[in-house]
């Protein structure tokens, strides 16, 4: 069984244990995918990364970007900013709701980097570090967390630097990607994350291709990091941190059900049971499958070959 989850992330970091995150991932951290790992043992969730100023902007896109419930805890709001005053505003809207926010300082995409969000951030630490300023004296709670989540330089060096600077202007804790903004399938720099682990006194997050609860572990231990961020490990098996080598006919099931009972869009819907599905099933059952068009024929299909 899984221990009871505390409330407060910060708390939980300090806490000695393997904190087991799910990572911010675009269409897919949503509420009800949140929902399901948090039923196998995810300490701490993340949204998909939310623009802030659209997010400022728009009631339609806070209504459209952001969902929660009062089960939806500890939650932290990923927010893609390059101006700190509206990311201040973002966070305060969402401060009744969640335990607090990131900075995405990490993402590689194109589009991002040319919007000024994401891994451009880490060229620019003085501007990370007015947006934790302006987040800290906008937001009253003094519970509600700032963090970053980042990539690394080839200069490691500069990594640390901007690290310190961040915890200097009160960052609650920083995840760490172990790959450059070039790197896309090379090998993650574990020695990168323990080093910079070493050179900061706040908790730190490992992330980068952790596929299973023991592999979590291992990198765990080996960069003396307080937690681990799980992405496509998680999607492809979000019992993952329950200790299940592969998704269980248990958690399809309760996708079904949760994902029903919140109105899951059925593209979503379909494509979490397609990446579920992925390793057991056989490439002509996954042809069947992927080629469902609506939830009635996903249940019937279910029904007549993983019936409970």
């Amino acid at each position: 069984m899984c221990q009871e989850r505390k409330k407060d992330p910060v708390e939980m970091f300090h806490s000695g244990q393997l904190v087991k995150v799910c990572a911010p991932m675009v269409r897919y951290s949503k509420l009800a995918f949140r929902t399901l790992v948090r039923k196998y043992c995810c300490d701490l969730c993340y949204t998909p990364m939310i623009v802030a100023a659209d997010f400022v902007r728009s009631i339609k896109a806070r209504d459209s970007e952001f969902t929660t419930n009062q089960g939806d805890c500890p939650l932290i709001v990923q927010f893609a900013a390059n101006d700190a005053r509206v990311l201040s505003d973002a966070a305060r809207i969402v401060s009744p709701y969640a335990n607090g926010i990131d900075i995405n300082c990490g993402c590689p995409q194109r589009w991002a980097m040319a919007e000024g969000y994401g891994a451009c951030l880490i060229n620019k630490p003085e501007l990370v570090q007015d947006m934790v300023k302006q987040v800290r004296n906008q937001v009253e709670n003094p519970r509600f967390s700032v963090s970053i989540k980042i990539r690394i330089h080839d200069d490691l060096t500069r990594t640390i630097d901007l690290c310190r600077k961040a915890e200097a202007t009160g960052v609650s804790w920083i995840t760490v990607h172990g790959r450059t903004v070039e790197e896309r399938h090379h090998p993650v720099h574990y020695d990168a994350m323990k080093i910079i682990k070493e050179n900061v006194s706040i908790p730190v997050i490992a992330n980068g291709d952790i596929r299973s609860l023991k592999e979590a572990q291992n990198v765990w231990k080996i960069t003396g990091t307080n937690g681990v961020m799980v992405a496509r490990g998680l999607l492809t098996n979000p019992a993952m941190f329950a200790g299940y080598e592969e998704t269980p006919l248990k958690c399809i099931w309760d996708w079904v059900d949760i994902a029903l009972e919140l109105g899951t869009p059925y593209i979503c819907f379909h494509q979490h049971l397609m990446y579920m599905m992925e390793k057991i099933t056989s490439r002509q059952e996954k042809r069947v499958f992927n080629a469902l068009s609506s939830t009635s024929a996903v249940l019937d299909y279910l029904t007549d070959h993983y019936g409970l």
